[in-house]
């Protein structure tokens, strides 16, 4: 395998297969894989899995690593829509918490990170640059 820039993989061998399987630990996945340097199947390309506990995540894989663009949703109600890379939020995207708020910017290591606009349960929305739990000039936006 081999990255052709952040967010995307690319199978330098052209080789690939669908596969549908299910963990030791109950989780399950089905989409598609390739083989690693090592000779390894892992996951690679656009597919599917599903977590015991319930957490879904379909979208792109590298090298059984979530990267590139998915959506991870949670058992709580909670979802995030963007990018991923190593298996963490990173880049842009949409978080919605399970109370139906909602973030919309951009993530980096899991975390806030950046300009961004952050809607209340009750529909009011902020805009600011966000750093994990601080913002720097968060302004209310007025809905005329």
């Amino acid at each position: 395998m081999s990255e052709n820039k952040e967010g995307y993989c690319l199978n330098t061998d052209g080789v690939g297969v669908n596969v549908s399987c299910i963990f030791p630990n109950g989780d399950k996945y089905e989409g598609q894989c390739s083989r690693s340097a090592s000779g390894a199947l892992v996951r690679s390309g656009i597919g599917k899995h599903t977590s015991a506990s319930g957490i879904i995540y379909m979208g792109e894989w590298c090298e059984d690593k979530m990267l590139g663009r998915g959506s991870l949703q949670f058992p709580s109600g909670a979802l995030y829509e963007g990018e991923f890379k190593d298996n963490m939020y990173h880049g842009s995207g949409t978080y919605i918490f399970p109370d139906g708020s909602v973030y919309r910017g951009h993530f980096r290591s899991d975390r806030l990170a950046g300009e961004g606009t952050f809607t209340d349960a009750q529909g009011l929305s902020w805009t600011g640059d966000f750093h994990g739990e601080t913002v720097l000039g968060l302004k209310l936006l007025h809905n005329l």
